[in-house]
C-alpha cells in the first residue's frame, strides 16, 4: 500500500513541515518551545508541521535560529515561493482536486483553470518580467496542469462570473485573447461549466469585491480562497464563507445570463479576431 506521508507524496507545504518537525526532534524541542524561539504559538507551529499552515518568511527564520541551520529553512520556503506554485497557492490547489464545485469571481483576467497556454504565459512574463523562461514555461505547464480536474470521470461543475474588464484587456495581443476568448467558447458548451459576464454596466456590483473562489465539498464546508496583497488564502469560519456565498449570489444576479454572456464574449473575438 502506498504511503501518503512518504517524503514523494507530499506538497511542498507538507514537505516543509515535515522537515521543521524532524529537525525539531533531532533538537528535542517541543513546539512550544520553538514557538517561543520564533515568535509564535505553539498551534501555529503544529498546523506548520501539519502542512496546513503557509510559513511566513518570519517562522523560518526562526527555525533556522532554534535549530542553528544557518538559513536552511529561509532557503527551502524561498525556493518553495519560486517554485511552480508560490507556497501560499497550495493549500487552495489541493482543495480544488477535491471539489465537487467551484465557484469563481474574476476581474483583472480570465481564471487559470480556464486560461490557454498562450494567455497564461503572457500573464506570468507580466508577473515575472525577469524571470528566465524555464522558470515561466515552468509555473505555465502547472497552470495547465490543473486542466486535469475537470477532465475527471465526474468532474466538478465550475460557475465563473467573469468581469468584462478582463475581457477586454489585451493580454498577450490580439491573437492571444483571441485565441483564450474561444477557448471560453469552446468551454461554455460542457455541460458542467457556466460562464456569465459582468459588464461595465453593472457599475458599482461588478468592483466593490476582490476576485474570490468558493469550494464545496461532498462532505465537508464549503471554503473561500480570497487574493491579498501578497498572496492568496483560504477561509473556513461559516460567517466568512457566508458572506462571500452573499457576494456571489449578488454579482450573479448583475451578471449578463449564460447565453447573453456568450454572445458578448463572441463578439469582442470578433473584434479580438476581425
Amino acid at each position: 500500500m502506498e504511503d501518503a506521508n512518504a517524503p514523494e507524496n507530499l506538497n511542498p507545504l507538507q514537505g516543509f513541515g515535515s522537515d521543521v518537525k524532524r529537525v525539531r526532534l533531532g533538537r528535542k524541542l517541543t513546539q512550544k518551545h520553538l514557538g517561543k524561539i520564533a515568535g509564535y504559538t505553539d498551534s501555529y507551529v503544529s498546523l506548520v508541521e501539519a502542512g496546513k499552515q503557509m510559513p511566513s518568511a518570519r517562522f523560518a527564520e526562526g527555525c533556522d535560529l532554534a535549530f542553528g541551520t544557518n538559513g536552511l529553512f529561509a532557503g527551502l520556503l524561498k525556493r518553495i515561493d519560486e517554485a511552480d506554485h508560490p507556497s501560499w497557492f497550495v493549500p487552495y490547489l489541493e482543495q480544488e482536486k477535491k471539489a465537487t464545485s467551484i465557484h469563481d469571481y474574476s476581474i483583472q483576467s480570465i481564471m487559470g483553470m480556464l486560461q490557454t497556454e498562450a494567455y497564461a504565459h503572457a500573464i506570468f512574463r507580466a508577473g515575472f518580467p525577469h524571470a528566465a523562461a524555464d522558470i515561466i514555461q515552468g509555473k505555465v505547464d502547472a497552470r495547465m496542469d490543473r486542466r486535469a480536474v475537470m477532465e475527471r470521470e465526474n468532474p466538478p461543475t465550475l460557475w465563473v462570473v467573469l468581469h468584462e474588464a478582463g475581457l477586454r484587456a489585451a493580454v498577450g495581443g490580439p491573437a492571444v485573447m483571441a485565441g483564450q476568448l474561444g477557448h471560453l467558447i469552446n468551454a461554455s458548451e460542457r455541460p458542467n461549466i457556466d460562464i456569465q459576464v459582468i459588464t461595465y454596466a453593472a457599475g458599482a456590483a461588478g468592483v466593490h469585491v476582490l476576485p474570490f473562489t468558493l469550494l464545496t465539498f461532498s462532505s465537508s464546508p464549503t471554503v473561500l480562497y480570497s487574493d491579498g496583497p501578497v498572496g492568496g488564502k483560504l477561509y473556513d469560519k461559516a460567517k466568512t464563507v457566508a458572506n462571500a456565498v452573499r457576494n456571489y449570489d449578488r454579482l450573479r444576479a448583475h451578471a449578463l445570463p449564460p447565453d447573453d454572456s456568450l454572445a458578448l464574449i463572441k463578439d469582442l473575438y470578433k473584434e479580438f479576431n476581425p
